[in-house]
C-alpha cells in the first residue's frame, strides 16, 4: 500500500463538521475553504488553516493543519470554565514539551498566525 502524499495526505484523526460529515484527507479540507462564502475564509483563521494545509500538502505535519482547521471552524466558540474540574497533576516536564512546539508553529504559520498563547 502506498502512503498518501500531498493533498491525499490523511489527518491522523478526521475533522467532524456538523450533520455528521468529517473531513479526512488535506483536500477535504481544502475543498470545504473553498465553498466558504468569501468573507468567511477571508477570516484570520481560515486563512492560517489555508497556509498549515498548505505545508502539510508539502510533506510538513498534518497536525499542525488539523489545528488550523479545527481553531478556525470553532473560533467563534468560547471556552467555559468549569471550575468543578478537579486539577490533576501535571509530570515534570510535560508543559516543556509542547511549548518545544511554538517556535515551529509561528515559524510554519508565520508570527501573525500565533494560535497557542504561552506565557514564556
Amino acid at each position: 500500500m502506498k502512503p498518501d502524499k500531498g493533498w491525499q495526505r490523511r489527518f491522523d484523526d478526521p475533522i467532524p463538521l456538523p450533520r455528521g460529515r468529517q473531513l479526512v484527507t488535506l483536500k477535504d479540507a481544502a475543498t470545504y475553504i473553498t465553498k466558504l462564502p468569501k468573507a468567511e475564509y477571508e477570516a484570520e483563521e481560515w486563512q492560517a488553516a489555508i497556509e498549515a494545509l498548505m505545508l502539510g500538502a508539502r510533506g510538513g505535519p498534518t497536525m499542525l493543519a488539523r489545528i488550523g482547521v479545527m481553531r478556525a471552524l470553532n473560533r467563534h466558540v468560547e471556552p467555559v470554565f468549569d471550575p468543578s474540574r478537579k486539577l490533576g497533576t501535571a509530570k515534570a516536564g510535560a508543559g516543556s514539551q509542547l511549548v518545544r512546539y511554538v517556535p515551529i508553529l509561528e515559524f510554519a504559520l508565520g508570527s501573525r498566525h500565533r494560535f497557542l498563547m504561552f506565557d514564556r
